[in-house]
C-alpha cells in the first residue's frame, strides 16, 4: 500500500456511474414490482453501500477510510435502444475527509448494485450487461478537481 500519512485530510467526494442493460419486459417487471426475489433498486441500493463500505476487502491495495456518505440514484430509460434493450444507470456517490480519495468506493458502489440487479433478474432476463462504467468526477486532495468530459 501507499504510505499516505504525511497527506493532508481534506474533504474528498467521488462520483461513478454505470448503466445496466436489460429487456424492456425485465424493466417493466422491476418498475411495477413483478420480480420474485423482491424491490431490485431498494436491495441494490442497500448492496452499493455495502459494496463501498467493503471497498478494501475486495481490493487489496486499496486503504480502509470511515466514509460519511454513500448515496446510490438510478434513472431508468424505458425507451429501447438499437438493440431492443432498455437501461438503468446507477450513479454513487461517495464522500469522506481524510488523506485520500473515494473513487474506488464509488466505483465499487456501482459495480455491485449492477450486479445486484443482475442477480435479482437473472430469472427472466440472463441477456443482461453493463456499459459505460466509469468514473463522473471526484474533488479533495492534492490532485484537485476532475470530471468527465464526454
Amino acid at each position: 500500500m501507499v504510505d499516505i500519512s504525511a497527506k493532508d485530510s481534506t474533504e474528498r467526494l467521488a462520483t461513478a456511474q454505470v448503466k445496466v442493460l436489460l429487456l424492456p419486459e425485465t424493466l417493466e417487471k422491476i418498475q411495477r414490482g413483478k420480480i420474485a426475489k423482491g424491490d431490485v433498486l431498494a436491495v441494490a441500493q442497500v448492496a452499493g453501500v455495502m459494496g463501498a463500505k467493503k471497498t478494501p476487502d475486495l481490493i487489496p491495495m486499496c486503504h480502509p477510510i470511515l466514509l460519511t456518505s454513500v448515496d446510490i440514484s438510478f434513472k431508468e430509460e424505458p425507451q429501447p435502444d438499437t438493440d431492443g434493450r432498455c437501461s438503468i444507470a446507477i450513479t454513487a456517490t461517495a464522500k469522506t475527509t481524510g488523506p485520500t480519495g473515494v473513487e474506488m468506493e464509488a466505483m465499487t458502489a456501482v459495480t455491485v448494485a449492477a450486479l445486484t440487479i443482475y442477480d435479482m433478474c437473472k430469472s427472466v432476463d440472463r441477456g443482461m450487461s453493463f456499459s459505460e462504467v466509469f468514473l463522473l468526477s471526484k474533488s479533495g486532495g492534492k490532485s484537485g478537481t476532475y470530471s468527465r468530459k464526454d
